[in-house]
């Protein structure tokens, strides 16, 4: 099946975050704490997708809680932080929405990701993955992972699904 077909299958997203949302780079704030940087245009290709009923999950071995709380300032409720087994939180999710795991697109960036991806409808990854999450992935977006491979994907799956503006 092609990626553009396996695409119309696809009923929800679940993400990685750093790697993924981020450029897989941290910075040492001034109170000790770490921080990342996210693309704007992601988060609004993220809140559009919930406005049009999208289920999107979130899945990181991160354990920062402001990232939690940018999630849910973006409408996704679903944030699996500090995931000890991706796949484990995968599968909650899918149960969760009564969804069938060849239902779900999920983007990861590495090696952590894997099993995932193995068990997903279509698995994607950003241009700047590591070569082996790349030859699993079904899809690779031409955009590095902190510069819009997520807004990609979900402008992807909104216009096949006549969703997009």
């Amino acid at each position: 099946m092609s990626y553009k077909e396996k695409l119309k299958e696809i009923k929800a997203l679940v993400f990685d975050v750093d790697g993924v949302f981020t450029n897989g780079k941290v910075y040492l704030e001034s109170d000790g704490s770490l921080g990342r940087k996210m693309d704007v245009k992601d988060g609004f290709a993220v809140q559009y997708a919930v406005r049009k009923n999208i289920p999107m999950g979130i899945i990181s071995g991160g354990k920062n809680e402001k990232v939690r709380t940018r999630f849910k300032d973006l409408g996704i409720t679903d944030v699996y932080l500090d995931s000890q087994d991706k796949l484990d939180d995968f599968k909650d999710f899918y149960f969760k929405y009564d969804l069938k795991p060849t239902e779900i697109l999920y983007m990861g960036d590495d090696i952590l990701d894997l099993e995932v991806m193995r068990n997903c409808g279509l698995a994607a990854c950003p241009a700047d993955a590591v070569p082996e999450v790349k030859r699993e992935a079904h899809y690779i977006s031409p955009k590095n992972g902190g510069d819009g491979c997520v807004r990609d994907v979900i402008e992807q799956l909104l216009k096949i699904k006549n969703l997009w503006v």
